[in-house]
């Protein structure tokens, strides 16, 4: 495990590699190269049963945590697909902000222009596919630092150098990939699916129903929204597949009396419970210390999955995200950002002690999630069972994964 902290300044990104062919379809070369293995991954695929009640099910096999065509499918079929949030409207709160990431092998910069409007590219130059930018920060235009190549934060090709004598080109032809985007409350969302692309305009309450279904409503009710203060990031590189972290965040607090006694000791575990949505879990509990007025975790605790790989809690005054990146079969990225109410924003001490806290609380996640990836690799594994109870978010995750791969 490898921790990487960021200050307590502005975000910044996550970082990333796509290539593209020349019909400017970001997930043509993808599927190109799927037709090789995608028949041994649907295979793997067809290993779980979705349709299989809970308390008979056995959870997926062993190699759609190892098996590297399978990773490679999954990048396709469930990242290149449909919204994926990568940021927050904070990084992008000014003209001329921008901040760039990564998602699966797809390198992004998402932008906000002069006039006011956001806008979200591939962040590789049309020249000879060097990246762009990194990080985040302020510019007025992107100038790729291999040959000077300019691009306008419209995406237009402003100016080529040295190209004299080039023939059958169009610097109108040249332009950067578009990405779709767009946000709700606080969060920036990417999608990188061909048909969405097409599309001219998107609607904001469209975007929220296909990304959170009929449970948009409760992230606003719970205190998810643009009022809170912006405190820190901290980043950490697992060794475990992006699922093992996902698993056990949807384990339905079965995991914390045993690994996390800290933490349990500030949560009621008996009023822990689960609510299913289209392609959102949220899992609360009630806190342990309604009466402490400083206390991290408050008087109720709201843990929402958003699939595929994007975390929110909300507890006391605190919100922090989880964002799992693949970064291969046996290796993801997690990336926290902690946002604090404002009238908690000049507290240092409660700051700094809330932050040991939580990360307490991932090194214990850490050592678990890295000794489950070993567990799975070992030939005394290939499937389990789940607790009916406590594990219907898991569950709930793995038969949408289901669905995303065979279809």
């Amino acid at each position: 495990m490898t921790l990487l902290l960021k200050p307590i300044t502005r975000l910044s990104l996550f970082q990333t590699h796509f290539q593209i062919n020349n019909n400017n379809n970001p997930r043509a070369r993808a599927t190109s190269v799927s037709c090789s293995w995608s028949h041994g991954a649907h295979k793997i695929v067809r290993e779980f049963d979705p349709k299989i009640p809970i308390e008979k099910a056995i959870t997926p096999p062993s190699s759609w945590y190892t098996d590297p065509s399978f990773y490679a499918f999954e990048l396709d079929r469930v990242f290149y697909r449909g919204w994926q949030a990568v940021g927050y409207t904070e990084q992008i709160q000014e003209p001329r902000d921008f901040f760039s990431g990564r998602l699966g092998n797809v390198e992004f910069v998402v932008c906000r222009d002069d006039n006011g409007k956001i806008a979200a590219f591939h962040n590789v130059c049309r020249h000879h596919a060097s990246l762009l930018v990194s990080g985040s920060g302020k510019t007025s235009c992107f100038t790729c630092p291999y040959h000077g190549w300019t691009y306008g934060l419209n995406g237009e090709l402003r100016k080529a150098t040295r190209i004299s004598g080039i023939e059958d080109f169009s610097i109108n032809d040249f332009g950067l990939v578009p990405i779709k985007v767009a946000t709700w409350g606080p969060f920036v969302l990417l999608n990188m699916d061909n048909e969405i692309l097409q599309k001219d305009n998107i609607d904001t309450d469209n975007v929220a129903s296909e990304w959170l279904g009929s449970s948009s409503e409760l992230f606003s009710l719970n205190g998810v929204d643009t009022t809170l203060t912006y405190v820190c990031r901290r980043e950490y590189i697992i060794e475990c597949n992006w699922k093992v972290f996902c698993d056990n965040y949807l384990d339905g607090g079965y995991h914390v009396p045993f690994a996390h006694k800290g933490l349990a000791s500030g949560l009621s575990l008996d009023s822990y419970t689960t609510s299913i949505f289209e392609k959102v879990s949220i899992q609360s509990a009630e806190g342990g210390s309604k009466e402490k007025e400083n206390d991290r975790l408050g008087s109720k605790a709201f843990y929402a999955f958003i699939y595929p790989n994007f975390m929110i809690n909300r507890y006391g005054p605190w919100m922090d995200t989880n964002l799992a990146i693949p970064l291969g079969p046996r290796k993801c990225l997690v990336v926290f950002d902690y946002f604090l109410e404002a009238s908690f924003k000049d507290d240092k001490a409660f700051i700094e002690r809330s932050l040991a806290d939580s990360e307490k609380v991932q090194m214990e996640d850490i050592r678990l999630c890295e000794g489950v990836q070993k567990g799975i690799e070992s030939p005394a594994y290939s499937t389990g069972r789940y607790a009916p109870n406590v594990e219907k978010a898991m569950h709930h995750f793995h038969c949408l994964l289901y669905d995303n791969l065979i279809n």
